[in-house]
């Protein structure tokens, strides 16, 4: 995120490079660099003979360099961004002599979503050395929620740490759809609100009752009645509550609770460190822990993963309502 601020920071500077690749995992911050030179470097008088947009299934390398040959007219520079060009990875290296002596009035962008170059190839050393290489790295799970927070920091806003598992747990880790529900919610709450998980239910249909957090807290805390009725409403709701999603959150519940009983230091910031969740869930351990005794921790992982072979259809005839309520039976009992 610091990376993209500097990019950014320096284009706005005039700071320009030749060419710009960016590569990697997440086409969050790839399609934010790419919109930002598509939007800010020319003028719209300008761009009409200057910015070309093409696209990686539809275009060489060989026509890519020919276009990125051409001087501007009436303009200090010219903008090509080459969209899905991980549909090049082929001919990609083709670039290199390019690269080598690139146009200097040309910016020369390429969208290389969920590949990267070869750092041994001379391509990726021919682009480092003229341009720009930015990889887009995915995030862990446990650091949506911090990027959240930082996201809506910046738009000056602040989360609820529920809201923020709720949204996380819910949109799982593609940053481009939960910024787009950010914006949703931005949209329709005034400025320095705090979003809580009654917004996150009224505006995005996310329960702020019936979702995996709550289920886990509840299993947890050994509440039967309440895990009862959160399964009864997934049983009855799969496609928004897919087994598959339960029984891997309720895996690396249980996961982390084998690490928590064989943490020797169980201060707050410790465990909250070591399990790479936030402080505010600690106490959530600490219950569970009181529970489930390592032995039964290690015999509810065991349950967890017969459970994710019969909702594959593996030696089972069971609907996933069947499966999750035994699963949630066992673990309880």
């Amino acid at each position: 995120m610091n990376d993209v601020k500097l990019i950014v920071d320096n284009i706005k500077q005039g700071k320009l490079k030749p060419i710009y690749f960016l590569m990697g995992e997440e086409p969050y911050y790839i399609d934010k660099i790419s919109n930002f030179i598509e939007n800010s470097i020319l003028d719209e008088s300008e761009k009409g003979f200057n910015q070309i947009v093409m696209y990686g299934r539809d275009v060489s390398i060989d026509e890519i360099i020919s276009s990125a040959k051409r001087f501007p007219m009436m303009a200090d520079h010219q903008v090509i961004i080459v969209k899905e060009a991980q549909d090049l990875s082929r001919t990609i290296d083709k670039l290199e002599n390019y690269a080598a002596n690139p146009q200097p009035s040309t910016i020369l962008v390429f969208n290389y979503k969920y590949k990267k170059l070869d750092k041994r190839k001379k391509v990726y050393k021919a682009v480092a050395k003229s341009g720009l290489i930015y990889e887009s790295k995915k995030l862990y799970e446990n650091q949506v929620g911090d990027w959240i927070v930082k996201e809506l920091r910046g738009k000056k806003y602040a989360i609820e740490p529920k809201a923020s598992q709720m949204l996380v747990e819910f949109l799982g880790t593609d940053l481009s759809k939960i910024s787009n529900e950010l914006d949703k919610l931005i949209s329709v709450l005034p400025e320095s609100t705090i979003i809580t998980p009654v917004h996150v239910e009224e505006n995005i249909g996310i329960s702020k009752d019936f979702n995996n957090f709550e289920l886990r807290k509840a299993v947890g805390n050994k509440d039967v009645v309440k895990a009862n009725r959160i399964i009864n409403y997934f049983s009855q709701n799969p496609k928004n509550n897919p087994l598959v999603m339960t029984i891997s959150l309720l895996n690396s519940f249980f996961t982390q609770m084998l690490l928590y009983h064989g943490l020797k230091d169980k201060s707050k910031a410790s465990v909250a460190r070591a399990l790479g969740v936030n402080p505010y869930f600690v106490d959530d351990y600490v219950t569970a822990s009181r529970n489930y005794p390592m032995r039964k921790v290690s015999q509810i992982i065991g349950v967890l993963r017969d459970a994710d072979v019969k909702s594959k259809g593996v030696g089972a005839n069971q609907t996933h309502g069947d499966i999750l309520k035994e699963l949630i039976f066992k673990i309880l009992h």
